[in-house]
């Protein structure tokens, strides 16, 4: 599924079963709950944190719901993700072609 695909699928199931997008400050919102809730299984998995009893290992699921936010926010407000997401590659690249490679941190 390419992004636009993506954009053009949520607006369809908003459309069929949502009733309507919820307002942008609602999706704001919710968009924020849902990064800490990727957050808490992040550093449970990967930090020093553990599990606790009942809870489950579901990045990929985080991922996803934090990715439908985001495009409900990028389709209510009229942003084609495809090409702004082109536009940051493209302005990473310019800016940062040489930066990461010539840092030291970064070498193996």
């Amino acid at each position: 599924m390419t992004i636009e695909e993506a954009q053009e699928t949520v607006d369809q199931w908003i459309k069929k079963y949502g009733v309507r997008y919820f307002s942008e400050l609602t999706n704001m919102a919710v968009l924020t709950e849902e990064v800490g809730e990727l957050a808490r299984v992040i550093a449970r998995k990967y930090g020093d944190q553990s599990f606790k009893e009942g809870e489950k290992e579901n990045l990929g699921e985080e991922m996803a719901d934090v990715l439908w936010v985001l495009i409900c926010l990028a389709n209510q407000t009229g942003v084609n993700l495809t090409e702004e997401l082109q536009k940051s590659i493209d302005k990473k690249t310019k800016r940062d072609s040489l930066r990461h490679i010539a840092n030291p941190k970064l070498k193996a």
